[in-house]
């Protein structure tokens, strides 16, 4: 297992909870957008922590500590992250997973086996577009799979869209709401997230030169969602 980063406090990571947040290396996608390249390039070869100095640095943050993230990259690529959760959970912390949606199979594994409290898939398109996002060729079958098991899950959940001018608009979203609307069992959260650029952060360069939405695009889009989910929240 290759753990390549740990955020040692978050507020805003797992919903509710006060948590930490566990980085793995490696993704099937190259989302030109994204902001952990080193992450996306590196095949799962990047390692800075064992699994030795996670669980004993979550032993020392028992009292303090809600939950755990695990993140990427794309999580669900490594074959020890179910043991690794185990383990986690065996120490009392609830955990959430963040997915691109790619490995329905994996999911559902650790779903089965009841060791994953909190799922959030990102959303990167409507189904005709998400290659372009993605950057690479999406296989959307597995993508839908994914949908329809978080939404069956019984388990708290979160969908969530980084919306990126160019790219998102009202309509766009729109187009997500129903997509998702038709796969989900009574689909719940859905947030929708500013794209923001950092210069020599991005898998893409040029996405460095794209402006932010403003508030009232963003709530426009958010309005647009909303017929199709329980909650739909803009989030920073």
């Amino acid at each position: 297992m290759k753990i390549s980063g740990l955020q040692k406090l978050t507020l805003i990571d797992y919903p509710g909870k006060i948590a930490c947040t566990i980085f793995l290396s490696g993704c099937d996608f190259k989302c030109g957008f994204c902001h952990n390249p080193e992450l996306v390039f590196s095949n799962g070869q990047k390692g800075i922590y064992s699994e030795k100095d996670i669980l004993n640095f979550l032993d020392k943050r028992k009292k303090y500590l809600e939950g755990v993230c695990i993140t990427g990259g794309e999580p669900l690529m490594n074959p020890d992250l179910k043991e690794l959760i185990e383990k986690i959970k065996n120490k009392g912390f609830l955990v959430k997973v963040d997915t691109n949606g790619s490995f329905p199979e994996h999911l559902k594994q650790l779903i089965d086996s009841n060791v994953v409290d909190f799922i959030a898939m990102d959303i990167k398109s409507d189904k005709d577009d998400y290659g372009i996002l993605a950057g690479v060729e999406v296989d959307i079958t597995n993508i839908e799979e994914t949908i329809k098991i978080i939404s069956g899950s019984g388990r708290d959940y979160e969908f969530r869209t980084t919306v990126i001018r160019g790219y998102h608009d009202s309509e766009k979203i729109k187009k997500i709401g129903k997509w998702i609307n038709k796969l989900a069992e009574k689909p719940k959260k859905y947030y929708i997230q500013n794209f923001i650029p950092r210069e020599g952060k991005l898998v893409d360069e040029k996405f460095e030169r794209i402006r932010p939405f403003e508030d009232g695009e963003l709530e426009e889009m958010k309005k647009a969602a909303m017929p199709y989910f329980d909650k739909v929240e803009v989030r920073a």
